[in-house]
């Protein structure tokens, strides 16, 4: 239940972008020669919404620096910005919000001077006042923060958001990105694929979706969840044919018992209560140490997660009592079956 809850939540997770009906491709044929225009002709296809470019694959990207400079950076500060050349419009295309001033944009003139950041760049930094207009170095070169972009999440939530910054260099794109109008996915993709190949004759349309991209960040808890479900369903019933066998041996062994108490006008409720009672003992026995065993499990294996869910006692108390109906269940049917007995029949076995 655990497993499945994250799983679900990391799925359902705001994550600062919009994944959906989001395709890319590599940047090649006409498209590297006149990246602008190509860009213009895709844009005004049916089913797109918006276009830009990027250098490399938007999610994992691990090209780093430390070699900022700000006004008041301690000596000892080493923080590590992860970043990214981009492309005018990548921000709209992506649904990645601004919080302050503006992403980069052809009305301005001339942006290679300007820099844009995220939010935990900023707190990062520890900017006083107003970040948009201030300026900062890296290496030889002085650029002035043209805006703030909100957090996004860039990798798993296995990380935290780590300090980003974006430079504006279009013709220095590889990877072409293309919103798709929801609901018309199939019939763009084929448009797509016949435009793509009308200007770059040659060359494979190879394209991917970026919510396949999130999808393969998490295969392996993808994994879990699929393989805890079978080996749950799998313990579930082996541990059902164990008590359900127990119940049986005890029954027998109890039926002349059960037939002196039938004979005395003993209700078949109280026949199923005499030969549950016991089994129930165990079943909550074993349920008090699972549940203390499983809390330990699932915290350790959630705290690899950065964002998680928070252990609710529900969780737990849910599934305990699922496991008790479960044993109950069980064992009642072989009770009901033994208190449905003849009393004379029951009094004669093993005479």
């Amino acid at each position: 239940m655990v497993v499945y809850i994250q799983i679900e939540y990391i799925q359902s997770r705001n994550l600062g972008y919009d994944k959906d009906n989001l395709i890319y491709f590599d940047r090649e044929g006409w498209s590297a020669k006149s990246l602008e225009t190509f860009l213009a002709k895709l844009e005004s296809e049916p089913g797109i919404r918006s276009t830009s470019s990027m250098v490399g694959n938007f999610l994992g990207s691990k090209t780093t620096t430390d070699q900022i400079e700000w006004q008041n950076k301690s000596p000892d500060d080493k923080t590590v910005f992860i970043f990214q050349i981009i492309n005018y419009g990548l921000f709209k295309t992506l649904g990645i919000d601004l919080s302050s001033g503006r992403a980069f944009s052809k009305d301005y003139g001339a942006e290679d001077s300007k820099i844009v950041f995220n939010e935990t760049a900023i707190k990062a930094m520890g900017l006083q006042g107003e970040p948009v207009g201030q300026r900062i170095r890296w290496g030889e070169s002085e650029f002035e923060i043209a805006g703030v972009v909100k957090d996004f999440q860039l990798e798993s939530v296995k990380e935290e958001i780590k300090p980003m910054l974006f430079l504006l260099n279009p013709e220095a794109s590889n990877k072409i990105f293309a919103k798709i109008e929801k609901g018309k996915e199939l019939e763009t993709v084929r448009r797509l694929e016949g435009f793509y190949r009308q200007y770059n004759p040659g060359y494979p349309f190879d394209f991917k979706f970026l919510d396949e991209d999130y999808q393969a960040l998490y295969s392996s808890e993808t994994r879990i969840s699929t393989l805890s479900r079978y080996f749950a369903g799998i313990a579930i019933i082996i541990s059902c044919l164990g008590l359900f066998g127990l119940a049986a041996f005890s029954a027998e062994r109890r039926t002349k018992e059960i037939g002196i108490r039938k004979a005395l006008s003993a209700s078949k409720f109280s026949i199923v209560f005499l030969l549950s009672k016991d089994f129930t003992k165990v079943v909550l026995l074993a349920i008090v140490i699972a549940l203390h065993l499983s809390y330990l499990i699932t915290k350790r294996w959630l705290d690899d997660f950065v964002y998680r869910i928070d252990l609710k006692l529900w969780y737990f108390l849910l599934s305990g009592f699922l496991a008790l109906v479960l044993a109950w269940l069980t064992v009642g049917i072989q009770g009901l079956k033994a208190a449905n007995k003849n009393p004379v029949d029951c009094l004669k076995a093993n005479d």
